[in-house]
């Protein structure tokens, strides 16, 4: 996997996961954090910053771990990895915060879209 693929997925994760956590963790504490990327034992000089509760902080640390550990040159999904590397517990939680999040930004899009078309039109 590139540099760049790896800083493109590793914003994915933390997207999907923001979005999931602001909607089903409304009244959870959240704090404040930032990630810096490194990959191949090599620091890309990029920080991430980000707003989690505990739960999701932890889910989106271990996916980054695993994202650094992914094997292929060319990464799947990790639906369709032949070698999946997540505990089966934890791939069923976030497959989960993926689909919520998924859905709600593939709406959200759709909904711009138009939202852009009357807005030309009128």
């Amino acid at each position: 996997m590139t540099e760049e693929k790896f800083i493109h997925d590793c914003k994915t994760v933390l997207k999907f996961i923001q979005l999931y956590c602001e909607s089903e963790h409304i009244k959870t504490k959240k704090s404040k954090n930032s990630i810096q990327l490194n990959y191949n034992d090599k620091n890309l000089n990029k920080k991430i910053d980000y707003l989690l509760c505990k739960k999701c902080k932890k889910t989106l640390n271990y996916s980054y771990v695993k994202l650094q550990e992914c094997i292929h040159d060319d990464k799947p999904s990790c639906r369709k990895c032949p070698k999946p590397c997540y505990d089966k517990a934890e791939w069923k939680h976030l497959a989960k915060i993926m689909r919520y999040s998924g859905l709600r930004l593939g709406i959200l899009k759709i909904k711009n879209k138009l939202f852009r078309r009357f807005k030309k039109s009128a």
